[in-house]
């Protein structure tokens, strides 16, 4: 079954700061390259460069560069199959969002699953396990120490 990888699974494979998770998420993202089930949303890219550029606490360290944040970012559209929006996905975000009380960037991340027939959602901010229309929810971190 495909699944659709959330920003949350992204940003862990760079953040050495949670190393179980770090190491989950390369291994998750790795399997979904060799087998093409993994697919990853416009959205997911575009917060992941803002995440990882963006400093951390007062020491102003960041997880990368914006240099490497921008190379690693050109990697992931190279490896994965990117699902990009239209007009029908911000219908089914919107929709979503009423429906299922999801915050405006869940529900949007939730419409590409379910406006591209992608069965499962990998991430940690919903309720693994619920369905929200055709979609799976799976939380890859939950047997993990919470971050």
């Amino acid at each position: 079954m495909r699944a659709l990888a959330d920003t949350n699974v992204l940003v862990y494979r760079y953040d050495w700061r949670f190393p179980e998770k770090q190491e989950r998420a390369t291994q998750l993202l790795r399997a979904g390259i060799a087998d093409r089930s993994v697919v990853v949303p416009h959205q997911a890219i575009v917060e992941l460069v803002a995440v990882l550029t963006r400093p951390l606490g007062e020491s102003g360290e960041h997880l990368l560069e914006p240099i490497e944040a921008r190379r690693e970012a050109e990697e992931l559209i190279a490896q994965f199959d990117v699902l990009y929006p239209d007009a029908e996905l911000l219908r089914i975000a919107l929709r979503g969002a009423a429906a299922y009380q999801l915050s405006w960037f869940d529900a949007h991340l939730w419409a590409y699953a379910e406006r591209f027939g992608v069965g499962q959602l990998y991430s940690e901010d919903f309720e693994h396990g619920r369905m929200y229309g055709t979609v799976e929810i799976v939380n890859p971190f939950l047997d993990l120490a919470p971050a």
